[in-house]
């Protein structure tokens, strides 16, 4: 396929078609331009989006949330995917857009040359054709002299009555004319010869030539048309990984919501500790017959019991659970308080808190002020080492030059030891003020007192099961270990541990004895006091201090007797007692109340004491 042989006629058309597809192409470029400036747009306008949508700071406590995390991560996601998209922009801008707009300055420079050449060419094989016309012209018009005159010296020879001297004349003339025609054809014949010889190289060589080349220039602008698409779409496809990362982090973000945590985590934090309020009592009316008044306590709700009875008398109010709170007046300031500093410490001690949450933010701050401790215990040790080398070789250094540096360290240690002690005797208060457990369903019924025959542990009691029936209290003469895990010993404890040295031996003599003597002492249901109700018969620990705390080295398994608690590896737990001897030792985990007995050798143990000292 070639221009110059297929379209030898077609000059004006092939021009026409050249510059067309110039311009197409500058249309593709402005299309390609146009699209970059839409990316970026999108782009930022997603950035923009993201933006708008990040948590501000207030909002902070509100994404501890699953659903909330995994909107902040989208949002993060979101916003790589709009950096990607500017990515494309910007290598469309350079690797397409650029180089299409000096692809298309360069055509056009070629385009002019070649057609410049072709008119040339044209203007050549035109001059070639005037020539031949002109010698054309000219023989034509010497051969009708050439006849002419041949006519004349005829008819002046017929012509009798002519002078021989006429004749001669006529004759010459005849000749003249004959030469002249003779030399116009000769030109003619070589004009001819040139101009066909211009002619053939005209269509043969030069204007092929220059089709040649306006072919190549178009053919070359479509193929960079067609590399133009294709590094196009390789833009895009180099960053399809990154937007697939993206989405499949989007994918993982929206999979990682978890309706049950954000459950448990609106617990936590909402949680204050009380207890729900006791049923109301029915009190007579002033003046009725004491005798007729039913012996069972009727059942209100709170807040038709706040507003009064049918006969408008006011009803007395309850005394505390447990001293904590002496009045329904105080439960709805209580969670009035909880709602309004949950989201701030409130005062140094956290007593405007409730319970729970104050117990909670003690334990953190106490968490906060050991791991300080620690790091500054660590700064002076390496100040200690480093004076000690700088007296071994005062080459090194001045040992006076960290005196200053280990002043200022001790005296912040003392300070936060000071706040430390605190924070942990305000803990410990906090672990003792442990509110009483709701009462049973049962035992609520028709708003009666607990008997004692509905009187018990309480089943949510059960980090504190062990009964007395299971060790050996009574004799207080010491136990049998059967620890069967890895590393723990299984001997006999020793008595350190008092019957409840080991996981086996159950919580203690002093326990069973206390619910011994609280079973069966005098108990009469008939003083019963209403403003300390100690709901019935229940019985239950107060809270153990923490010792410490300790991280779990392996996973362990209880072996399902109640007394040994199960652990996974890294866990953090609380230390309530150390071994005694018989490799157990009694943790406490610090988001629930269940306690038990693991293997010593499966955790590592820091005790308060130690980081103090």
């Amino acid at each position: 396929m070639n221009w110059g042989t297929e379209l030898w006629d077609q000059y004006d058309n092939l021009a026409a078609h050249t510059h067309k597809g110039i311009e197409f192409l500058d249309k593709y470029g402005n299309f390609v331009k146009d699209r970059c400036a839409i990316e970026l747009e999108y782009a930022g306008k997603l950035r923009r989006l993201v933006k708008n949508y990040q948590p501000k700071r207030k909002e902070e406590d509100e994404y501890q949330y699953t659903a909330c995390k995994a909107f902040r991560q989208l949002l993060q996601e979101l916003g790589d995917f709009a950096g990607q998209r500017e990515v494309v922009a910007e290598n469309l801008q350079s690797n397409v857009v650029r180089e299409l707009h000096l692809l298309a300055k360069e055509l056009r420079e070629e385009r002019k040359q070649h057609l410049n050449e072709g008119s040339k060419q044209m203007a050549v094989l035109g001059t070639a054709v005037g020539s031949l016309e002109r010698a054309r012209r000219s023989y034509e018009r010497a051969a009708r002299e050439s006849e002419r005159a041949l006519e004349a010296f005829q008819r002046a020879d017929a012509d009798f009555n002519l002078s021989r001297a006429e004749v001669e004349k006529q004759k010459t003339n005849m000749k003249l004319r004959s030469q002249a025609c003779e030399d116009a054809k000769q030109e003619y014949m070589d004009q001819l010869r040139k101009t066909n010889e211009a002619q053939r190289q005209h269509y043969e060589q030069r204007l092929p030539h220059v089709f040649k080349q306006l072919q190549d220039l178009d053919e070359k602008r479509i193929k960079n048309i067609k590399n133009f698409m294709l590094s196009s779409v390789d833009v895009e496809r180099k960053v399809f990984p990154i937007i697939i990362q993206c989405l499949d982090g989007m994918e993982h973000a929206a999979k990682s919501i978890n309706e049950k945590e954000d459950t448990q985590l609106v617990i936590e934090r909402y949680k204050s500790g009380f207890v729900p309020p006791e049923d109301f009592r029915f009190e007579a009316a002033t003046g009725a017959d004491a005798t007729d008044a039913p012996a069972a306590h009727a059942t209100h709700n709170h807040l038709t019991a706040a507003r009064g009875t049918v006969s408008g008398n006011r009803i007395k109010k309850r005394g505390g659970l447990l001293s904590i709170f002496s009045s329904n007046k105080k439960i709805i300031e209580a969670c009035n308080s909880l709602k309004n500093n949950m989201s701030m410490d409130g005062k140094e001690d956290y007593s405007d808190l409730p319970p729970n949450q104050k117990k909670k933010k003690l334990q953190a701050k106490v968490h906060e002020l050991t791991k300080q401790v620690g790091q500054e215990q660590a700064a002076m040790e390496g100040l200690m080492k480093m004076k000690g080398v700088y007296e071994t070789n005062p080459t090194l250094g001045d040992p006076m030059t960290v005196e200053g540096q280990l002043n200022e360290c001790c005296d912040k240690l003392k300070k936060l030891r000071a706040q430390l002690r605190k924070y942990e005797e305000l803990l410990t208060e906090a672990n003792n003020q442990v509110c009483a457990p709701p009462l049973h369903p049962a035992a609520r019924t028709n708003g009666a007192a607990p008997t004692q025959a509905t009187s018990s542990i309480g089943s949510n009691s059960e980090s504190l099961s062990r009964s007395a029936s299971e060790s050996s209290v009574s004799t207080g003469t010491g136990c049998t270990g059967t620890g069967t895990g890895p590393g723990v010993g299984g001997g006999s404890c020793t008595g350190g541990r008092a019957a409840g040295g080991s996981p086996e031996s159950g919580l203690g003599g002093e326990l069973a004895a206390a619910h011994a003597d609280h079973t069966n002492g005098d108990h009469d249901d008939n003083d019963h006091d209403p403003d300390h109700d100690f709901y019935g018969d229940y019985y239950y620990e107060a809270d153990l201090q923490p010792l410490g705390y300790c991280k779990a080295l392996y996973a362990f398994e209880a072996n399902g007797t109640g007394s040994t608690m199960r652990m996974e590896c890294g866990e953090q737990l609380l230390v309530l007692e150390t071994d005694a001897g018989d490799g157990w030792t009694r943790v406490r985990r610090s988001n629930t109340s269940e306690e038990g007995f693991v293997p010593t050798t499966y955790i590592a143990t820091t005790l308060y004491a130690d980081a103090h000292h």
